[in-house]
């Protein structure tokens, strides 16, 4: 029987912190949950500034993509949590250096609080290579 979605789960990314799985592939696109700034070898929050928490959480992102056999340069749509709108130029600067050219569309949402006390949070909508 065939499934019109699978789940993939990242062995090498920081373990899910709730009941979700790391992304769902449907229709050839891949759909990932959000991830905060865990690193994966410790399970602990990475990164004492937004900036650096969203590289750890494009990182994160980077290893489910390479799991589901795409990259984070397939991305089409990112949306960036943050709980202080005011990093706004920060995080931007380190989402920069992942999408030096073409980069997806993207929203960022200002939120009261992220899970853990995390500053950032990134989901992404990944198009698999065919």
């Amino acid at each position: 029987m065939s499934h019109h979605r699978h789940v993939v789960t990242a062995l090498n990314a920081p373990a899910a912190v709730g009941p979700y799985s790391h992304a769902v592939v449907s229709n050839g696109l891949l759909f990932c949950s959000g991830q905060v700034p865990l690193d994966p070898a410790t399970g602990k929050l990475s990164g004492d500034t937004p900036a650096a928490q969203a590289q750890r959480c494009l990182e994160n992102l980077s290893l489910v993509a390479t799991a589901a056999g795409a990259t984070l340069a397939d991305a089409v749509r990112l949306t960036i949590y943050v709980t202080d709108m005011g990093s706004f130029a920060s995080v931007n600067e380190a989402y920069a250096e992942y999408f030096p050219a073409d980069p997806p569309a993207r929203v960022t949402i200002g939120v009261a609080a992220l899970p853990l006390g995390a500053q950032v949070e990134i989901d992404a909508v990944i198009a698999l290579p065919v």
